[in-house]
Order: structure tokens, then sequence, then C-alpha cells
């Protein structure tokens, strides 16, 4: 069996909500929804083996660490193992007081009394009430009427009512979930949950939570959000129900469905920290909340660590976070390519000089450093690497900013070694290939300063006297000039008979302070028309100079490259 040539022979596109009216395009999120994190519940169901209590309770430490504060902790009619972490969970005072734990069960008298007593001494908590409505449920699996299936929806809610007033000690809210809500008809789903609504008689000091899920998503997210909008707009009592979005991400479009719901009117999102959940997943919580961030907008969740946030995840699911996965991915801040690290590098130097404290590096849509990430990964350098890359891997690790004409004559250099290696460049291999290049490697250079004095003759001109190792022996060596540049030219070329120019110079400190040491830049050019760069630093910016400027001699009497 193939793909069908015709896919609408066996497919029929989903159809559209009518609503010309509709509000939400023109609407953007200013605040962060309620945030009910599902990782223990959808999550843990989802995984090939399940979390036992002591991952669970990692998990839930770490949900409470950054932020969530309602957490759905399980499905307590499913099994003992189940009922007995969420019973645990209670009475050890682990759950904070700002902090209301949540469990779901079906619309089934059995099941809704199971669920209330895992939750007996909890001092707060929402019992979450599920039935399926929409036609392939109703017709296929329970062969049932809309009135029958909004009669199980009753049924339960009342429950919810009588369980919950045999247990005054805790403050109880209800939530009830028309599941398989995105593929039902709206008339439908708004008449069980208005029936559901007259059984629990909320108000808009004790609202209930109403969930509507795209338990299967089988639309683009902008239907989800005709559906929310026509939900909200027609709800009688819309004040008092808290509306609730549980996507799942079939499509690929989970959390777009969660924001344009939360633009179309919805108060809470339900979902997991990376997204973890049955198929494909549920809404990535992370996902969300960051690029809220990146509006402006504090999520009122805190991923400052991001990478302890994912090593938790990864050992409590043993599911790995995807490196391309948004803002928490291994590579989600790195560049190999070489136009795009110049545009970084551009962007980090502007952001570091401009008075504009807001955020604007080209292909970083968020700081790194926010997330708890250093810029020592944002770049990283291949053989598809141009001269940013490496020049800002230089400037990371050893404060180097290299003239933009050194950056091309060190490129080609990089490049070879990269070809070569076949792999990517880590810091050390280009610290290496730098050194090497510019014959900062004792083993590898002709000349080697020892020391050396500066001092002026009585006509003004400098005169520069100093030891110098050459090919491994000191020699004596002196030279004048106008300054202490032309004075070591000189020395070179009456010493050495290495007579060459230099067509470029510049310094900078390594590090900010008293104690910081220079960087010197040398480009030098022979009589024939070749050139190069020497490079010196120390912790004097004079003897910075000479080391570049015999940093250059070993180059120019070796040859460029050699």
């Amino acid at each position: 069996m193939s793909m069908l040539r015709d896919p609408s022979t066996k497919y029929r596109p989903f159809p559209q909500v009518d609503l010309p009216d509709r509000q939400w395009p023109s609407r953007t999120i200013s605040a962060p929804p309620r945030w009910l994190s599902t990782d223990l519940r959808d999550g843990n169901q989802s995984i090939i083996d399940p979390m036992d209590r002591a991952k669970k309770t990692r998990f839930f430490d770490l949900l409470v660490e950054v932020g969530v504060k309602e957490i759905e902790v399980g499905f307590p009619a499913a099994g003992q193992t189940e009922f007995d972490f969420i019973s645990w969970l209670v009475q050890s005072g682990k759950v904070p007081d700002d902090v209301v734990v949540q469990v779901l069960t079906q619309s089934r008298e059995d099941l809704i009394k199971r669920s209330f007593e895992s939750l007996e001494g909890a001092h707060s908590a929402i019992v979450h009430l599920y039935n399926a409505v929409s036609p392939a449920w109703r017709e296929i699996v329970f062969k049932m009427s809309r009135d029958e299936v909004k009669a199980i929806a009753v049924k339960g809610a009342q429950m919810l009512v009588d369980e919950a007033a045999k247990r005054p000690g805790t403050e109880w809210q209800f939530e009830y979930s028309p599941e398989t809500f995105s593929t039902a008809e709206l008339d439908f789903s708004l008449e069980v949950c208005e029936a559901v609504m007259d059984v629990v008689g909320p108000s808009k000091d004790r609202p209930i939570i109403l969930n509507l899920p795209a338990t299967v998503e089988a639309a683009t997210p902008n239907t989800y959000a005709d559906q929310i909008e026509y939900f909200c707009r027609n709800l009688p009592r819309r004040e008092a129900a808290v509306i609730s979005l549980h996507t799942h991400n079939d499509r690929g479009t989970g959390v777009a469905a969660a924001e344009l719901g939360i633009m179309a009117g919805a108060d809470r999102v339900e979902g997991c920290l990376f997204g973890n959940g049955e198929r494909t997943g549920n809404c990535c919580l992370v996902t969300v909340a960051l690029n809220m961030y990146t509006q402006g907008v504090d999520p009122g969740l805190d991923f400052s660590d991001i990478d302890k946030v994912i090593e938790t995840v990864e050992y409590c699911n043993e599911l790995p976070v995807h490196e391309r996965h948004p803002y928490g991915g291994d590579l989600v801040f790195t560049a190999f390519s070489g136009s795009h690290q110049d545009a970084i590098k551009k962007g980090f130097e502007a952001h570091e000089t401009q008075n504009d404290t807001h955020w604007r590096v080209p292909y970083l849509p968020i700081d790194p450093a926010d997330l708890g990430r250093n810029y020592e990964a944002v770049i990283r350098v291949n053989s598809q690497s141009g001269k940013g890359g490496f020049a800002w891997v230089l400037q990371q690790d050893q404060g180097l900013k290299l003239p933009k004409r050194m950056q091309a004559d060190f490129s080609r250099h990089v490049q070879d070694m990269a070809d070569e290696m076949g792999r990517e460049l880590n810091v050390a291999d280009i610290w290496d290939c730098f050194r090497r290049t510019y014959y900062l490697q004792v083993d590898k250079r002709r000349f080697a300063l020892v020391d050396y004095d500066e001092s002026r003759a009585s006509d003004g001109t400098r005169i520069f006297t100093g030891t110098v190792e050459v090919d491994g022996e000191a020699q004596r060596v002196s030279g004048r000039g106008k300054g202490l540049i032309s004075s070591i030219l000189a020395t070179l070329r009456e010493s050495f008979d290495l007579d060459f120019e230099v067509t470029d110079y510049s310094e900078h400190a390594l590090q900010t302070g008293v104690d910081s040491r220079a960087a010197a830049y040398i480009e030098w050019a022979l009589p024939d028309g070749t050139s190069g760069w020497g490079v010196g630093m120390d912790d004097d910016v004079a003897t910075a100079s000479v080391r570049a400027l015999l940093s250059a001699a070993n180059a120019a009497s070796h040859g460029p490259g050699r």
C-alpha cells in the first residue's frame, strides 16, 4: 500500500468555524496564562517505562522550583502504584501552600471515588473529570446518543460535588474536559459544559475549569483558535469559568494552537515542560513561556538554568530533548554557517556598545545568558564556517580581537585544518592552529625574545637593545629608529637581513583593569609583495609589540603559511 494520488477519496478537509467577526487575529498576548503541568500524568503515561516514585518526586520538585502552581500528579484509578504515589505526595508535606495538585478521572463512579480517596488530607486540589463527546467516539467507540453522552458528564459532575462535600477540610476545585473537543460539534460541547456547570454551580469567585482539549490535533491552529473564541463568546456565565487549553501536536502545531487559543480568550494552558505526551506529544510549556518572554512578557516560570531543567526531564523520562528543540536543544543557539557567525559576532559587538538595552542580535531571538547558557557554544567552527566563527571563538576563549584582514589571513589555515580533520573544530584546535600559524609555539619559531631595553639617543631617536634567541641560541642585537617599532625593524634588517615593512598595527587590552594584558597585531609586507601577520601578547603593551614584530619576523623568514 502506498500514498494515494488523490487523498480526498479517503480524507476530508476539516470544516471551518463560522466566525466572520473573529477577534483573536488582532490580539496579542500581554499576560501569562495559568500553567498546568501534566508531565506526571499525560507525560508519564506516554513513556515506555513509567517513572517510579523517586523520579516522580524529582520531577515534582523541579516543577515547583520553576514556578508551576498547578500540577497534575497522576491518574489515581489507573493502578495501585499511581494511587500510592499521589496519596504519599499529599501526605508528605512536599506540596507548598501555593501549589495545587490535580488528578484526572473518567466519569465513572468507582474511579471518581478512588480519585478523591487519593487526595485525602490535601489542603487544596483539583479533580479533573472527562468524557469524550465527539461524533467518532459517540458513534464508533460508545455507540451512544448525544443525550446519553451528556448524561455521563452530568452524573460525573454530581459525584464531584458529593465527594467534595464529604471532605470539607480540602479546598476543592473542579475541572471538566469535553474530551475530543477539537473534533466535536461546538454546540454540543457548549451544551455539555453548560449542563456540568448547572450541577457544580460555579461563580466568579469559585469558577469551574473548562478544559477544551485538542485530544487529536486535526486542523490548523487558526481553526482551534476559532473554536476557542466561539466557545468563550457563547458560553453562558463565562465569568464563572476558567477556559483551559490542552493541545496535542499531531500536526506539529501544538504550541501555535495554544498561543492562538490564548489570543482567542483562554485563561489557562496545560502541557509538559518539553512537550512529552502521547503520539507526537503535548504542548511544550517551555516554548510557550519563553516565546512570551521574548515578547517582553514575564511568563511567571523561571528557566534561568535551562540545562538543569533538561537534565532532570531527560533523567526522569529517559527521553532526550532534541538538539534542535526550541530554546532547550544543545544546538539551538549554535551557528556553524559563516554568514550566520559573522552576523552574530557583529550583533554582540553592537550590543556591548549601544545605549539601547533591548536585545537585537541576529539569529538569536533570546539572550542565551538569560537561560544560564554561556556564549562559548554560540559559534562553533567546522568546514562550513567563515572567519567570523573562529574570530569569535578566539575572542571568547583568549580575549583576542583580530583585525579584519588578519581574520581573512587566518581563515584559510582554519579551513585547511577543518578539511583535513573532517570534523568540528574545538577551542583547543583553533588555538593550536593560531599558535602554529603565528609562531607562538616555542618549537616552531626561529626568533624568540629573551629581554630588551629601549633608550633615547641625543638626537631623539630610539635605540633598541635586546637578547633574541635565534634557532635556540641567544644573541645580543640592537638597532636605531624613530620609535620602538622602527628601531626593531632596523635591528631585524641589520642583524638578520630581514627587510620588511609594517603596513598595519593595532593593539588592545585582553581584559579590563589595571592588571590587564595586551595583544598587539602587526601586518607586514616584503619588497616582493609577500605579506602576512604577526601577533604578540604580554603584560606590557610595548613588549607585546616587540613580540608581534618577532612573530612577523618568523613568518617572513619562513614564508607565510609555512
